[in-house]
């Protein structure tokens, strides 16, 4: 009668597999926690232009909230296909201030501050904003200085700006004659918003409908900008230790968003 002999793996083995699946999962639920966190209550994003200073600086760590407005494909990253407008879906408020996928790629963050609801008209004559025929009111607080590069120093005017409802919040204006100063009147659709930046002469928003952002539909909005959480000064990099303490902003730190 023949033996057969049945061959095992070594203890040490079996132990070190069993650890490498323990690591897999201990991985697998930690991104699928942090996609469930995400998606339902907060995302970070890092702001990369000058449009929305002074209020928001290049450099600047924001937190965003998910469940302001309710949720679109858009909460879910790389916006799966899997509904049509918004679950649960509340209007936002003139003033608030938006991240939202650009419409004419639906793939491309921005961020800027919502100025006109459904139903809403809105114009710039010579700098000067109009809701629905009134003159929004603004008054001059300071100057500004921005850098615009080459070593360019452009001095601006700092106002304070008030909307319909007595949100309140500072706006930079470099003066006449630039291109979005006078526009024609826009009548923002239903289910969309009209978003400009704060920082009037340096952003691409709803003011250009073709090379800029034109009408925001309600659904491409991911939620809302809550708090600066850090700062960094431009020049700061991830290949660049030194510049993560270096280029630190802690005045910036936790500086809720208006």
């Amino acid at each position: 009668m023949s033996e057969t002999t049945q061959a095992t793996a070594p203890p040490e083995k079996t132990g070190a597999m069993a650890e490498i699946v323990e690591i897999i999962k201990t991985i697998v639920y930690a991104l699928l926690i942090a996609l469930f966190l995400r998606v339902i209550f907060f995302q970070p994003y890092t702001i990369p232009s000058a449009s929305m200073e002074p209020n928001l600086y290049e450099g600047d760590y924001i937190i965003v909230s998910k469940w302001t407005y309710g949720y679109s494909k858009h909460s879910i990253p790389f916006s799966p296909p899997v509904f049509s407008g918004r679950i649960l879906e509340k209007q936002a408020h003139r003033g608030d201030i938006v991240v939202f996928k650009l419409p004419r790629d639906n793939s491309t963050d921005y961020i800027k501050r919502i100025i006109g609801l459904p139903g809403d008209r809105i114009q710039m004559k010579q700098g000067l904003l109009y809701l629905n025929g009134v003159q929004v009111p603004r008054v001059a607080v300071s100057k500004a200085y921005e850098n615009v590069g080459d070593g360019q120093i452009v001095a601006a005017t700092r106002y304070r700006e008030t909307l319909p409802g007595g949100k309140t919040f500072l706006t930079d204006d470099f003066g006449p004659g630039f291109q979005l100063d006078d526009t024609e009147v826009f009548v923002v659709p239903e289910h969309h918003y009209f978003m400009m930046g704060d920082n009037r002469d340096d952003s691409a928003d709803s003011r250009d409908p073709n090379g800029g952002v034109g009408y925001v539909p309600a659904e491409n909005v991911e939620g809302k900008a809550q708090i600066i959480l850090l700062s960094w000064k431009p020049g700061a990099s991830i290949f660049k230790p030194w510049t993560w303490v270096l280029n630190l902003q802690p005045s910036r730190f936790f500086t809720r968003l208006q």
